[in-house]
């Protein structure tokens, strides 16, 4: 995508925009429309995909080329004025990955409301990038979906699994909020030119099979606008919500990684796992949206560890070497000298009782140190008789 002459000078204008919400974090920005001129639109068309679907106008990109400098100037004028109408997009559905059963709609824009949406999201890109966490990955410069993969799989290789919830979001950009989406936007960015023109394609309607409905919620899929306002929203409704009050309540590490719509959340403990659990679709409603009760799932990613069962006297062997019970059942302690690489283990594991009987106890938990030295003492406490299947013990 070559540059044109007016890049540099939109560069320059992003830089700005970037360094202003940087340097005022908490602030509205109520003056960011003007940045918008005739060298913006055409980076903006620049930016916009050429070979896409066209709209309800059925208008290409090389049909609007042909005079593009009068529609660009045409398009900047009504949009600055309040005189630009936006279309209704055109629904097509398109299968969901599987096996093709179950389509999902697609909002198609006409190419000219394209280019316009590409020309404010780059303004809201600008600001909202200066405070969105690392854990979103979705439609943002420089990241994928790949990234996201590999910092799940370093997070699970750190944590060895340990406990990810995997959360589906009930068809989020169909029930997106329309009034709170707004409400979150103004408490960042409050420029009138801007805040009229995403109320009004949020309003401009969706047209299948020649007839044009409404909707009271949601931002169609395919629209240039959406992933932008998704980030937003998001980035108040979850991100900010875990990074500021969900960290700091819970035991041990967690991360969460999303991707648009998409995500997972790590966490090396259980009991704190299944906190987030119950009160993550309060937060969800709280802001009109609902967890699929059938795709968001806990899932015991532990990897397989220690795995003892004994009786009193007995010895033992363990995937790490020899054991013995010292001690009876009412007050059982399994000594275990096992070596894994080069690390002596010291400090408290948590270890899970997964069955107990009257004369023994199987004890699981998951290693969590990947092919590294494991040397130590493990002590069940307290009695055995006590400890119920699933119970959690400190193993020390």
């Amino acid at each position: 995508m070559a540059e044109t002459p007016g890049s540099t000078t939109v560069s320059t204008k992003l830089e700005r925009i970037a360094k202003l919400a940087r340097e005022t974090p908490q602030a509205a920005l109520t003056t960011l429309a003007h940045h918008i001129d005739i060298d913006w639109l055409r980076e903006a068309y620049r930016r916009t995909r050429k070979d896409g679907a066209t709209g309800i106008d059925w208008q290409t990109a090389e049909e609007y080329a042909r005079n593009l400098d009068e529609n660009l100037r045409s398009l900047l004028e009504r949009a600055k004025s309040g005189s630009y109408v936006a279309p209704p997009v055109r629904r097509v559905h398109i299968p969901k990955s599987g096996d093709g059963s179950q389509t999902r709609p697609i909002g198609i824009p006409t190419f000219e409301d394209k280019v316009l949406q590409r020309a404010v999201a780059m303004v809201l890109e600008a600001v909202y990038e200066q405070s969105f966490y690392e854990c979103s990955y979705g439609f943002r410069p420089e990241r994928s979906a790949h990234q996201a993969l590999r910092v799940v799989q370093s997070q699970t290789v750190k944590m060895a699994g340990k406990w990810v919830l995997e959360v589906d979001i009930r068809n989020f950009f169909g029930t997106l909020d329309h009034s709170l989406l707004r409400n979150i936007v103004r408490k960042r960015v409050r420029d009138g030119v801007l805040s009229r023109l995403i109320g009004k394609w949020l309003n401009a309607g969706v047209m299948e099979n020649g007839a044009i409905e409404y909707p009271e919620a949601g931002t169609p899929q395919g629209g240039v606008i959406s992933p932008i306002l998704a980030n937003v929203y998001l980035h108040e409704a979850l991100d900010e919500w875990f990074a500021r009050q969900v960290v700091a309540r819970l035991a041990g590490r967690a991360t969460l990684v999303r991707f648009a719509d998409d995500l997972v959340i790590i966490f090396e403990h259980e009991r704190d796992a299944r906190r987030v659990f119950d009160v993550l679709p309060k937060r969800m409603a709280k802001y009109g949206l609902t967890l699929h009760p059938e795709k968001t799932r806990l899932i015991d990613f532990r990897r397989p560890g220690l795995r003892v069962s004994a009786s009193p006297e007995a010895q033992i062997q363990t995937p790490f070497g020899p054991g013995k019970v010292t001690e009876a059942p009412t007050d059982l302690k399994i000594t275990i000298d096992a070596r894994v690489g080069s690390l002596a283990r010291t400090g408290p594991l948590v270890g899970r009782v997964a069955a107990v009987d009257d004369n023994s106890i199987t004890l699981d938990y998951g290693h969590p140190f990947g092919g590294e030295e494991l040397n130590c003492d493990v002590v069940v406490e307290p009695a055995a008789k006590t400890m119920q299947q699933g119970d959690e013990r400190v193993v020390k």
